[in-house]
């Protein structure tokens, strides 16, 4: 899957520059709901970086609705909404952002529960 990329000078953590990848490509139409995304190893392998970390993104896109997966038929893009898949890339670029402010996560959350409550 050429379309996913690691770039090892960035502050962002690897799984979570896939992550934010898939996330992306999902919300973008670049990725259809039951496409299959390669295995773990082969992705490791292709990109340079530790089959664990490959997993680790996997998992988090799986807690997240992004992505399920299929046993032997493997992990594939998962048939949410539209609205939730806009959703989380929200919350995706909104966590970056804050990482990169140096803002602690509990008040990244209270400042997203005073926006949701109007103020």
């Amino acid at each position: 899957m050429s379309l996913l990329v690691v770039d090892g000078d960035s502050p962002v953590p690897p799984f979570e520059q896939l992550r934010a990848q898939v996330v992306a490509a999902v919300e973008a139409g670049e990725l259809a709901p039951g496409e299959r995304l390669p295995p773990v190893r082969r992705l490791a392998g292709d990109l340079g970086i530790a089959p664990g970390t490959v997993a680790r993104a996997y998992k988090e896109l799986e807690q997240d609705g992004v992505v399920e997966t299929r046993g032997r038929g493997g992990t594939v893009i998962a048939a949410g909404t539209s609205a939730e898949a806009e959703a989380v890339a929200a919350a995706s670029a909104y966590a970056d952002r804050v990482r990169r402010l140096g803002l602690d996560g509990e008040r990244a959350l209270a400042l997203v529960r005073a926006a949701l409550a109007g103020g």
